[in-house]
């Protein structure tokens, strides 16, 4: 019997067999709980449309106050609010500038409202406010203030240029009590009732329509 003759033989391709569908897969028939048409559950869908809106809306919240601060002169954006707002002033008692000084115990021993400034001379927006102060006094409103981590030197020649707008002045060079009145930075404001009770803050330079439309205002009633 002869041989056939040789021949090249073509490989057959291997068929590719379709994965099964499993659960949760298209086509499978089974459905995932909680998953809706477009593969999204109604939380997903709620945290995905919702949360934008939540920041939207606090957004716009806060814009509102602060254009109602900016309109009303009370907008201060480096505002910090103080944890004194309704204590008494803290206990301290500090030497002076020029002479005397004063204490907690001179605070409450004056039972009037008076205005507690934080100052010092390498305070660039402490200049600025020198004016809107100057004017305060010039309203009868008592001012006391404290130079923060100044020298009395340096303190003394600052008034010297600029002008005293403080009934009586004191110096806290290291910053031990400005800790205590939970002080941020200068300039800094605070004032205080016949009480020695802080009700009102300010972190920042006063400027002339906050003297105006919330000082003038503030210090007027608590002297009634």
């Amino acid at each position: 019997m002869k041989n056939p003759p040789n021949r090249v033989t073509r490989p057959v391709p291997a068929r590719a067999v379709p994965a099964r569908p499993g659960p949760g897969r298209p086509g499978s028939g089974r459905a995932v709980p909680g998953a809706t048409a477009s593969g999204r559950s109604p939380l997903r869908r709620t945290l995905l449309y919702g949360i934008p809106v939540v920041a939207a809306l606090a957004a716009g919240t806060g814009f509102y106050f602060m254009l109602r601060g900016l309109r009303s002169g009370t907008f201060n954006p480096h505002g910090v609010p103080s944890p004194l707002i309704g204590h008494r002033v803290p206990p301290f008692s500090l030497p002076g500038i020029n002479a005397g000084g004063f204490s907690s115990t001179e605070i409450f021993a004056a039972h009037r409202p008076l205005l507690v400034n934080f100052f010092a001379s390498w305070c660039i927006p402490c200049r600025e406010e020198e004016p809107v102060l100057m004017a305060l006094r010039s309203q009868g409103i008592p001012i006391w203030g404290v130079a923060y981590k100044d020298t009395v030197s340096a303190a003394s020649r600052y008034l010297a240029a600029y002008g005293n707008p403080y009934a009586r002045t004191a110096s806290d060079e290291p910053g031990r009590a400005s800790i205590d009145w939970g002080l941020t930075g200068v300039p800094e404001t605070f004032i205080i009732n016949s009480q020695g009770i802080v009700v009102w803050h300010m972190a920042g330079p006063l400027t002339p329509r906050l003297a105006t439309q919330v000082v003038e205002p503030l210090m007027r009633k608590l002297s009634q």
